[in-house]
């Protein structure tokens, strides 16, 4: 990028979360910046590089928030039609709000440090979330800043997950980049649901941080292969099952879906797709949105062939998406019967994360009837 100070000219490296291509337009702010300014030029795509104390910097992407989430005066939108209107609405409220937000840039050195007036020492943080300093200047939106710095912290503290048991034995620690296992649900059903008299071998399909795969080890199975496509989730599944003690009996290995070779069968099968069939804007999305449910239907369409004969596969998923007009519980029945498979039983539970409850929440109305289920699927003709 490359812009123009006080009759200088700047240049820097352009780095976006979200995949925001570099803003057209650039000019400096600081302490004196009003916020109602600041918003103005936003929308108008004109992007703010920080030049004050940073503090006020985190105030001033607040003030931000405040104007974008006010209503706008004699605004009245009608009613959505359908739940999936009101689920597309909201996504395109949620992107506006993201793109806005993201034009409160802060200038990293090249060392990785920040050279503003009560600046933190987030290199540590930044190397974790973005790899070692690019050597030169790089320009990164504040909130892409502060959400490397909660990664940051999440994997320094990790999360507890009760089902593992208790004390560090029982944390997970999330990586930049992959999904934090927060909702402890369905945890809960993978570790109550019957495993099979064949205990000598468990895969786990998508594994993100490893915790499904710790589950199942921690549970008996002999031997876990975790699979997925995400580098990140690869390095942070490696890295947890290394701290829980149990890098010696789950191989994780990069795969799409399924571990090779394409011959190899299991005796159980547990995949956690993501839960709502739409378009994912960052990385972090890839573990909630699943296009056209490209995951969820080449799970259902391979699992039959990768079973041993008395396997069975765990689909955990969340029935929000049929809620919300998205996906047809007739079309999740039709393409478990199309993958040679049956239902043998059905685990349920309600969500207890704080948005299933929250009435001011855009989707409330789906939220309050949403399910998470552990489906256990059988080939058709098993006995």
């Amino acid at each position: 990028m490359r812009w123009s100070e006080q009759g200088q000219e700047h240049s820097a490296l352009w780095r976006s979360q979200s995949g925001w291509p570099a803003p057209a337009r650039v000019q400096a702010a600081d302490d004196q910046t009003p916020a109602d300014s600041a918003y103005r030029l936003a929308c108008e795509g004109t992007a703010l590089v920080w030049r004050g104390d940073f503090q006020n910097a985190r105030q001033l992407l607040q003030a931000l928030a405040r104007r974008i989430d006010r209503p706008a005066r004699g605004r009245h939108p009608a009613a959505p039609s359908s739940p999936a209107e009101a689920f597309h609405r909201q996504r395109q409220a949620q992107a506006r709000r993201s793109r806005l937000l993201g034009m409160l840039l802060i200038e990293l050195q090249a060392d990785g440090g920040i050279a503003l007036r009560r600046a933190p020492d987030w290199r540590e943080a930044c190397a974790q979330a973005w790899g070692p300093p690019a050597g030169e200047p790089v320009l990164v939106s504040l909130r892409d800043l502060l959400g490397a710095v909660g990664a940051y912290e999440w994997r320094r503290k990790g999360v507890e997950v009760p089902a593992l048991g208790t004390g560090e034995a029982a944390r997970i620690h999330p990586h930049y980049g992959v999904f934090s296992p927060v909702r402890g649900e369905y945890l809960d059903l993978v570790a109550k649901a019957a495993l099979p008299r064949d205990r000598s071998l468990a895969w786990d399909v998508g594994t993100g941080t490893g915790v499904v795969a710790a589950l199942l080890a921690r549970r008996g199975i002999e031997r876990v292969v975790a699979t997925d496509l995400n580098p990140r989730a690869l390095d942070c599944a490696r890295d947890n099952l290394q701290r829980l003690g149990l890098a010696d009996r789950v191989d994780v290995v990069p795969a799409d879906l399924f571990p090779p070779p394409a011959d190899a069968r299991a005796p159980l099968v547990v995949c956690n797709p993501p839960w709502l069939p739409a378009k994912p804007v960052s990385a972090l999305d890839e573990a909630v949105y699943d296009p056209d449910s490209r995951m969820l239907r080449g799970f259902l369409a391979g699992l039959c062939e990768r079973l041993t004969p008395q396997g069975e596969g765990w689909l955990i998923l969340s029935d929000l998406a049929e809620h919300l007009g998205l996906r047809s519980r007739d079309e999740l029945l039709a393409w478990i019967d199309q993958g040679g498979l049956r239902v043998q039983d059905r685990l349920d539970v309600r969500p207890r994360h704080p948005k299933a409850s929250d009435a001011q929440d855009a989707l409330a109305f789906a939220r309050a009837r949403e399910v998470t289920s552990l489906w256990r699927l059988v080939p058709r003709h098993s006995v």
